[in-house]
């Protein structure tokens, strides 16, 4: 016996509009508080490094690097054109060394890509050993 009656049964539903309001302001909140470009809250300054002096350095190619972008290889003023042109360069100021090692002396403010053209010109000229020149830190 059926006191109850006949009920049509209830079927579940899920409502996503609230869902979809909580995902909105999540992604509000994601918006408003990424940094996109981290680099611009970074303070740097370069080049300082403390490191014991090497004294028998008698292989080695001076290569000097302003922020202008002007170089200077042992004493000469160069101009970069090309990497194969300053390649020539490198190759001519090693002479007859077997394993010569360049000394990059970037200036603080010189661009990254000014260095890297000496990375490539050392490239092209088969040297292998390349090292950065530092200042020690001025104690605070």
């Amino acid at each position: 016996m059926n006191l109850r009656g006949y009920r049509v049964p209830n079927e579940p539903e899920i409502n996503f509009i609230p869902l979809i309001d909580v995902l909105l302001v999540i992604l509000i909140f994601l918006m408003v508080s990424t940094t996109y470009q981290r680099i611009r809250e970074l303070q740097i300054t370069l080049p300082e490094a403390s490191a014991k002096q090497v004294e028998n350095r008698i292989q080695e190619i001076n290569v000097g690097v302003d922020s202008e972008g002007n170089y200077v290889v042992n004493g000469q003023i160069f101009r970069f054109s090309t990497a194969e042109d300053f390649a020539q360069l490198l190759r001519d100021a090693a002479g007859d060394t077997p394993d010569p090692i360049v000394v990059i002396n970037a200036d603080a403010s010189a661009t990254h890509q000014s260095v890297i053209r000496v990375m490539e010109a050392a490239r092209f000229a088969n040297i292998a050993h390349l090292t950065f020149a530092t200042n020690e830190p001025i104690p605070r």
